[in-house]
């Protein structure tokens, strides 16, 4: 029996796919891979050319901090920190970094290394990272250690970048989900279509891709929404007003508060709730009060819903979304939290009601059945109207109770699991706003000095998957913020340059700013002008960071504003 196809075949063609920027070649490229690989091997696989390493409804975490990664680093290479530093300041990347330092070894010394010990396959990979995930409690770090040195020192150089890239979750060889779904297409000769539709439904292409292995078109549209696989959540664009939603949607919408607060999707099934917070991490455990809700007050026997859960003030009142997050990162105490910081629950939206999926059908359909099936439980309040000034109307009324603005949604609109389409459009009364990635950081001065309290925001490239720098701020959070801020960012460093640290791309901030301006200074050819950080978006994941072709809109929209305003 084969042992497996190996890690250094996945490693090659990931390499191709980084080298070159032809959508065509890279679908072709990975096809042929997945052409030959076990059907065990095509979850894994799929999952690793996305840069993860578990579906999206898989709870666990590597938690692997740039810091050990560093130290595990130069005890595998026996580089020096100068060397490794170098390494990165020339590359730009820890696995390229990693990659550089193993081929300046010398070549017998790793050869003998590689002859003594089996090659690494993609499951072995595979379940080594699982038994990352696994350690925790008393001497974890050590033990975490120990794991990667043993992947480390069975690695040729380029298996050793794609395996760190893997630990901290950042491929960057620009291959998306669009193309890997058209690549399985490709492969297992399905409908791309279906291969879509699927991949959205069960939120993991893994799944879908182990369908395609013997059961191709059939299999693949059996697959269906069901409780405890997390859907990716349908995402809203942008509208400048209530006058761009109704004109979008033919003339008549339906207009929801957009609250502040934390989104969920919350599962039944045979009185067993859990609940998921919009980054897919299970927050059950956080949300107990929700889940009695749910349990108490809803007589359904399977489902699946959407809602958006508010921290509230002893009087009501909504309080700012900082609030709730307190919750969110809570396993223990959270009796004494609740006391502290209640919520409420507002339900919007229902994806699956006792065994029948409800995504295809239109909005105004999935409102009325959510509507019947709720006592007790609070709906987001909506008005369907096609009159300007009673949106208007309802978007001041949603701002003065504490709320962020509405939502528009389109009546006949589908749900779409994780597609920013202009079915649903954002609707706020506030200056433009850019949800970017903090990429580095920088230890203050004065009563800062020993805090990270200088920011580098960064924009996401939708074609490399790379994050561009748009420039610095120092600005818009407590020192409270900024002493949290200083802890995650020392756990995702992955270099030091004196006072400045290079972090993996992980924490989301919402920023507003003056103007975009031309800058040779950045690679995206833009930069930030007075930026401030207004809000830490812990409700949000890297991927979902606004892009560089958002920007390049906002910075070109200025423009014409600009001339709009001139006296003719």
């Amino acid at each position: 029996m084969s042992p497996g196809t190996l890690f250094s075949d996945l490693c090659a063609l990931m390499e191709k796919l980084e080298s070159t920027k032809k959508r065509g070649e890279m679908i072709w490229e990975a096809a042929e891979l997945l052409k030959r690989l076990l059907q065990e091997e095509l979850m894994p696989s799929t999952l690793f050319l996305t840069g993860k390493a578990f579906p999206s409804y898989d709870e666990r975490t590597l938690e692997v901090s740039g810091a050990t990664l560093w130290r595990v680093v130069l005890r595998t290479t026996s580089a020096s920190p100068d060397e490794l530093g170098k390494a990165f300041d020339d590359t730009g990347d820890f696995g390229d970094a990693v990659q550089k330092v193993l081929l300046k070894k010398s070549s017998a010394q790793k050869q003998d290394t590689l002859l003594s010990r089996p090659p690494l396959t993609i499951l072995e990979v595979k379940r080594q990272l699982d038994e990352l995930a696994k350690v925790f409690g008393n001497g974890a770090r050590k033990r975490k250690e120990r794991i990667i040195e043993g992947l480390l020192a069975r690695s040729s150089p380029v298996e050793a970048k794609f395996i760190i890239r893997m630990i901290l979750g950042e491929m960057r060889t620009g291959f998306q989900e669009g193309l890997l779904v058209e690549a399985l297409s490709k492969a297992f000769n399905v409908s791309s279509d279906l291969v879509r539709r699927a991949a959205m439904i069960t939120g993991d292409l893994g799944v879908v891709a182990e369908a395609t292995y013997d059961g191709g078109e059939q299999a693949v549209s059996s697959l269906h929404v069901e409780p405890f696989h997390v859907i990716k959540p349908m995402l809203a664009a942008n509208a400048s007003g209530v006058k761009e939603a109704l004109s979008e949607f033919g003339g008549t919408s339906a207009f929801e508060y957009k609250l502040d607060g934390a989104r969920v999707q919350i599962h039944i099934s045979k009185g067993d709730v859990r609940i998921w917070s919009r980054r897919l991490t299970e927050v059950t455990e956080s949300l107990p009060d929700v889940s009695q809700q749910i349990k108490t007050r809803l007589d359904v026997g399977s489902a699946i819903l959407e809602g958006e859960v508010v921290a509230v003030s002893h009087d009501g009142r909504p309080l700012p979304f900082q609030h709730l997050m307190r919750r969110f990162r809570r396993r223990h105490d959270v009796d004494k939290q609740i006391q502290k910081i209640p919520t409420e629950l507002y339900l919007f939206d229902l994806l699956y009601l006792d065994g029948e999926s409800l995504i295809d059908k239109p909005y105004t359909e999935r409102r009325t059945i959510l509507s019947n099936l709720t006592d007790g439980i609070h709906l987001v309040r909506n008005i369907v109207t096609s009159d300007v000034s009673a949106a208007e109307k309802l978007l001041e009324e949603a701002v003065q109770l504490g709320h962020e603005g509405l939502v528009a949604k389109n009546l006949k609109g589908t749900y779409t699991p994780g597609i920013r389409g202009k079915k649903w459009l954002k609707i706020k009364q506030v200056m433009e706003s850019l949800d970017l990635v903090i990429t580095e950081a920088e230890y203050g001065y004065g009563k800062r000095h020993e805090w990270l309290s200088d920011y580098t925001l960064s924009a996401r490239d939708e074609e490399t998957g790379k994050f561009m720098p748009l420039g610095k701020t120092f600005k818009g959070l407590t020192d409270q913020e900024i002493k949290d801020m200083t802890s995650r960012l020392q756990s995702l460093t992955i270099a030091k340059r004196g006072r400045r640290v290079i972090v993996k791309p992980d924490i989301v901030v919402e920023t507003v700013f003056n103007e975009i301006q031309e800058s040779p200074k950045y690679e995206s050819g833009m930069a930030l002008r007075f930026a401030r950080i207004t809000r830490i978006r812990l409700d949000k994941s890297a991927d979902e960071a606004d892009t560089i072709a958002r920007v390049r809109g906002l910075y070109e929209k200025q423009f014409k504003y600009k001339a709009s305003m001139q006296p003719e």
